[in-house]
């Protein structure tokens, strides 16, 4: 029985699993190769150093969160933009609450690698951009400039997305207290 070919996808899943085992401080590129089966060399050949192999996880962990965001399809566009804060807030709290050790160490792997996430406020910025332009050719949201208002929503909501708020996730008024916000918020935003 052959092994199955090694993948930066399987490298992933294997770095993952190293953060989850021995820890962000314990956790290094031997781990990763001894799980695989490989030498540590075979793991440089699709990261060059242990930073880009960080940053992968890190890239990979925040690429996962948006693609569940970019399933929503919810029209018109204020449920939409209700739908989509929501779920990145739902969807960063069931991370953290499914497996708070590794989240912890995705936000120290973050603060490491701050290009990383500049693309991810980007990208969630440039989604909720899209998402008001939308709303405004259809007319249920007003004619606010679309990257300053996105930009101001993302940071108005950030308590219950950034993970910099995370340790106040477990309380369970959380959804609730979204739900206030958001109905502050709303008429803000629709004509």
């Amino acid at each position: 029985m052959t092994e199955p070919a090694l993948t930066r996808a399987r490298i992933l899943d294997a770095a993952q699993d190293a953060l989850r085992r021995h820890g962000l401080a314990k956790a290094n590129v031997v781990d990763v190769a001894r799980a695989l089966g490989v030498s540590h060399g075979s793991v440089y050949r699709f990261f060059p150093s242990k930073a880009a192999l960080r940053e992968a996880v890190t890239a990979r962990f925040l690429h996962a969160i948006m693609a569940e965001l970019d399933a929503i399809q919810t029209t018109p566009a204020p449920a939409r933009l209700h739908d989509w804060f929501a779920a990145l807030a739902a969807a960063k709290r069931e991370r953290f609450r499914q497996d708070p050790e590794l989240f912890d160490a995705y936000l120290t792997l973050a603060a490491e690698s701050r290009a990383v996430v500049e693309a991810h406020v980007a990208a969630m910025t440039d989604a909720v951009e899209s998402i008001l332009r939308a709303g405004i050719a259809e007319g249920s949201i007003r004619d606010l400039p679309p990257r300053e208002t996105a930009a101001a929503l993302l940071a108005a909501t950030a308590m219950f997305h950034n993970p910099a708020h995370a340790r106040s996730w477990h309380d369970p008024s959380r959804p609730a207290a979204f739900e206030t916000l958001w109905s502050l918020l709303l008429p803000g935003l629709t004509p």
